[in-house]
């Protein structure tokens, strides 16, 4: 009998299964929707734990090609996003371990190193000033996020960026359920602290008004005033 507390496993659905058929049969049309569901999830993951944007593409890579060549052994005891998370968390977390004595070698070499930034979207907007805001709140926000705890940043990134429920995270990362809650709440006043000590000099900034937002109001202003005719 399961325990209480233990993780549900989400076994893997029709869709998985048909996908993995197709997939199984070379169909490049499956191959590439298993990976167009799953690149976002598997990079921000491999992201979370190794804090760097060129290696985490390297395990979301490195990640498809182990699974794939591997997707017959693939049991369905999980859902098929789920297997492949566990394999980019395990091939994270051994380059993790590979890499601590070159990181502490070249921190010793050079005292330190800069912090990467998870690449977010942003909203598109012709406002250079607005722009310039949320970009800076964004490298706020994100580097806040790279400062949280290993373990903490993980439970984060899965439950409020990818938008993981709380017996999915517990499943993925292999922990209790209120681990998970414990964690989760840690991390949001960890983060809240965090950022509230550093946004203040970007919230002087917010709000901007000013280039074309500030010459359009002066141009409509003109014009209903009679200027220009």
């Amino acid at each position: 009998m399961r325990q209480a507390n233990a993780p549900r496993t989400e076994r893997a659905g029709s869709d998985d299964a048909e996908l993995i058929r197709r997939a199984l049969d070379r169909d490049e049309a499956a191959v590439r929707a298993i990976m167009a569901a799953n690149d976002r999830r598997l990079y921000r993951l491999a992201r979370g734990i190794l804090r760097n944007d060129a290696e985490a593409e390297d395990v979301v890579q490195e990640t498809y090609v182990r699974a794939f060549t591997h997707l017959a052994g693939f049991r369905g005891e999980s859902r098929l996003a789920t297997w492949l998370a566990r394999i980019a968390i395990n091939e994270a977390l051994g380059r993790l371990r590979q890499d601590r004595s070159a990181l502490e070698h070249s921190l010793q070499r050079h005292g330190g190193i800069d912090a990467e930034i998870i690449p977010f979207p942003l909203a598109t907007t012709d406002d250079p000033e607005k722009s310039m805001a949320q970009r800076e709140i964004r490298e706020v926000v994100e580097r806040a996020i790279d400062e949280l705890p290993d373990g903490f940043r993980l439970v984060f990134i899965a439950r409020v960026v990818e938008g993981l429920n709380l017996e999915q995270t517990a499943d993925l990362l292999g922990l209790k359920p209120e681990t998970v809650k414990t964690r989760l709440h840690r991390a949001r006043a960890m983060l809240r602290d965090n950022v509230e000590r550093k946004i203040g000099p970007v919230v002087l900034e917010a709000f901007p008004f000013a280039g074309q937002r500030c010459a359009r109001l002066t141009n409509a202003v003109l014009a209903r005033l009679g200027f220009g005719r």
